[in-house]
């Protein structure tokens, strides 16, 4: 049974509210073209990309795939592929070797129980190895443009907590204040929106304050 986010539902005060809402139209402007950086060509692509850029940049996901794509085209492909070379294949995305296990498994199940395609529904998705809500959100997003949730990298966990949408430590719990929040209509264009801004200005290390377009809203700024 897919894992569902908690619903108790936070209790925001109205001015609160308006101040999440306002930085979040701020970063919707500062980033009209923000979007995956993944690149892929269909929904097992999509998948396998994803699984791969665990602990990973885009950039070295994106280099690894582009041969990758062209050995395994198929999920019966990478079932079927030899697992010590499947870890071989996709070595510089690192942890490569359970990344691999949880490739074949995951190809192995599609072409079991879900005729060789990737499924279209959180519940299906979330049985697959490898994947949890994260994962799932991408690929139903990207690939069928099923809005189910806000998937939840490192970019979108460390705004939401500066930001002040929400203190949860659980990806799941974060999701779902991010979902009490932002209108369902964005839910599928604002993390990459955080992770373009986590990317260039609200970096984890040392955010560029003083060029942040939220900086006078960002509650985070003034604890230094």
């Amino acid at each position: 049974m897919a894992r569902k986010v908690r619903t108790t539902k936070r209790k925001l005060d109205p001015h609160e509210k308006e101040r999440l809402l306002k930085i979040l139209e701020r970063l919707k402007a500062a980033y009209p073209d923000a979007k995956i950086a993944l690149k892929f060509s269909n929904p097992l692509e999509l998948l396998v990309a994803t699984i791969l850029s665990a602990q990973c940049t885009d950039e070295r996901v994106n280099e690894v795939t582009r041969e990758l794509f062209k050995k395994y085209r198929t999920a019966k492909d990478y079932a079927e592929a030899p697992l010590e070379q499947l870890a071989e294949d996709i070595r510089p995305t690192g942890f490569y070797q359970q990344k691999a296990k949880y490739i074949k498994e995951a190809a192995r199940m599609i072409v079991e129980e879900f005729g060789g395609e990737v499924p279209r529904t959180m519940e299906e998705m979330l049985r697959l190895p490898g994947v949890a809500r994260k994962t799932a959100n991408i690929v139903l997003a990207n690939a069928y443009g099923v809005i189910d949730g806000i998937p939840v990298d490192t970019h979108v966990r460390r705004l939401a907590k500066r930001l002040g949408f929400s203190q949860e430590k659980d990806p799941n719990k974060i999701e779902k204040d991010l979902m009490e929040i932002i209108p369902k209509e964005d839910w599928a264009f604002i993390p990459y929106v955080f992770q373009q801004h986590g990317r260039k200005i609200c970096k984890a290390r040392k955010p560029l304050c003083e060029k942040c377009v939220v900086k006078d809203l960002c509650p985070s700024r003034e604890k230094g």
